[in-house]
């Protein structure tokens, strides 16, 4: 096989498995009952593939392929254990099953909200005998994908940080043996806020993909999407499961739209609204009417979503109620107290009252430091600075943003949003 050949392969091992792992590491978590082990038997079968498949050619079904590997490890790590040694026989029929399941639609078996594994792995991840900084650690690493150097960004704090708060997440689960099993209904309430959280950052990782090659990872808002839906099966009267996924349901509703002929994105206002998906929208809509039902205080999902509903409402850009949208983004600044709201905020701000007054809310985040990190805040600021004719700024600010972004493509849009400024430097005569 040619070097090309070969790179090309790579590549395809690492698309594969950013779309099968979280499903293959729910699958083996529900046989061996150790989210662990499972882990260690699911990147046992990837390195496995990335040493045959360049060898041998792609499987016509890698995830099959993937579990069908990982099956093979973990019989033999049980038969090297003879204290295991029934467990063997347990595990062998199982994932025989498992491997079959993965053959078979999972949209189809996602209809069953019992059978649901991802969604267990979730409720297990998150469960009350780990901090909640463990719990979305954990959550993100399984089943969003995430290395701990992208969370470790994602959340401003060390590499090393990350790295044992995921350790010591998955041995607490292994040592207070944490059942892989949807909880009780009773015990749903105490663990929603935190499964809740897990699943809008598993859609967002997949909305705005933190590092990597595309922009997009469609198949983590899918995931997210419909463990969204679930819930509010499970939920009908908690008003914040309507509203995450009335939420996910709009902004699903725009995946097509973010993306140019080339992978290239396409921001919110530049994108062409015939291609946003009615059907989303109108979901999301009636999600979020239910919220209204059921009469309560609107919380942050429920803000975000009634935010994202102004844009699906307005057929153009120009038709955006942006004074509607500020209003709601100052209800959600004083219930979460984020930075990262704060920053949104005053995007919607210079749309409805001029970057001026939005300039002001950025300089105090700049000024605040717990944004130092985040590749959005420069680009924010440039991008105000250039509406002020003030473009020299704003080409610095780019070039910070593209420096810090760990997105390739989101690099390249930020370049070429300086180099647009560069066409519009004054001409300098002698």
């Amino acid at each position: 096989m040619t070097e090309d050949a070969v790179k090309a392969t790579n590549r395809t091992i690492e698309a594969v498995w950013r779309i099968e792992s979280a499903r293959l590491i729910a699958s083996l978590t529900r046989v061996v009952r150790d989210v662990g082990l499972a882990e260690d038997l699911a990147q046992d079968a990837l390195v496995a593939a990335m040493e045959q498949w360049p060898r041998d050619g792609i499987p016509d079904n890698p995830g099959a392929w993937l579990m069908a590997t990982a099956k093979h490890r973990g019989i033999d790590a049980l038969r090297r254990n003879a204290t295991l040694q029934r467990k063997q026989q347990e595990m062998g029929r199982d994932m025989e099953m498992e491997q079959d399941r993965l053959a078979a639609d999972l949209e189809a078996h996602a209809d069953n909200p019992v059978d649901d594994d991802l969604l267990r792995l979730v409720f297990m991840c998150c469960h009350p005998v780990l901090s909640t900084e463990a719990r979305v650690a954990l959550t993100l690493r399984l089943l969003g994908g995430l290395t701990t150097d992208e969370i470790a960004r994602a959340y401003v704090v060390p590499v090393a940080t990350i790295q044992q708060r995921i350790v010591r997440a998955k041995r607490t689960l292994a040592e207070a043996r944490v059942p892989f099993e949807m909880p009780t209904r009773s015990e749903l309430p105490e663990r929603l806020d935190s499964v809740l959280e897990a699943i809008y950052l598993i859609f967002n990782e997949g909305y705005s993909a933190t590092a990597g090659d595309d922009w997009v990872r469609p198949e983590l808002c899918q995931d997210a999407l419909r463990m969204a839906r679930i819930l509010e099966g499970l939920m009908p009267q908690e008003a914040e499961v309507h509203g995450l996924a009335a939420l996910l349901e709009i902004q699903a509703s725009r995946l097509r739209a973010r993306l140019g002929p080339n992978g290239e994105p396409i921001l919110l206002l530049d994108q062409d609204r015939s291609r946003w998906d009615q059907l989303l929208i109108s979901r999301g809509l009636a999600a979020l009417a239910r919220t209204e039902l059921l009469r309560e205080p609107m919380g942050p999902y429920t803000l975000q979503a009634a935010i994202a509903a102004c844009h699906a409402r307005a057929r153009t850009a120009a038709e955006t109620d942006w004074k509607r949208i500020v209003a709601l983004y100052d209800a959600l600044a004083a219930t979460t107290g984020s930075p990262v709201v704060e920053l949104n905020r005053a995007v919607a701000v210079s749309m409805a009252y001029g970057p001026e007054e939005a300039l002001e809310i950025v300089d105090a985040l700049v000024a605040d430091g717990r944004l130092e990190t985040y590749h959005l805040l420069p680009a924010v600021r440039a991008d105000l600075l250039a509406k002020m004719g003030r473009n020299e700024e704003a080409r610095t600010e780019l070039a910070r943003a593209a420096s810090m972004t760990r997105n390739e493509q989101e690099r390249t849009l930020l370049r070429t949003r300086a180099a647009a400024l560069d066409e519009h430097r004054p001409q300098v005569t002698n």
